[in-house]
């Protein structure tokens, strides 16, 4: 039986799928497709952390959307500790989300 994935795998996944007995048809992608499909992927992942149920799997699902976001920023030439230092610099900034704070609305006075 057919299953049509048509989406972005981890390096290994071809080589699980091949040691479970099925073939898997892969195909590299140019640069372009490589972009289209990693924010399709952060999409994916991030839509499984909202979905997750219990801690395990809400931080598995962490895990994956981090191994996406490593994968961006190596593709725009940095890497993940340039990624952490500017989130550091703007938590300095502008702060994190650690109060919680909920804005209703502006309006002038």
């Amino acid at each position: 039986m057919e299953k049509i994935f048509n989406k972005l795998v981890r390096d290994k996944i071809p080589d699980k799928i091949e040691k479970n007995g099925e073939v898997a048809v892969t195909r590299i992608l140019d640069n372009e497709e490589y972009r289209d499909e990693l924010y399709k992927k952060l999409l994916e992942e991030a839509n499984e952390v909202i979905n997750a149920k219990t801690k395990e799997n809400i931080l598995e699902e962490l895990a994956d959307v981090y191994e996406v976001v490593r994968a961006i920023s190596e593709l725009e030439n940095s890497n993940i500790d340039n990624v952490v230092e500017l989130s550091n610099n703007k938590r300095i900034r502008r702060g994190g989300f650690t109060e919680r704070i909920f804005l209703v609305k502006t309006y002038k006075k």
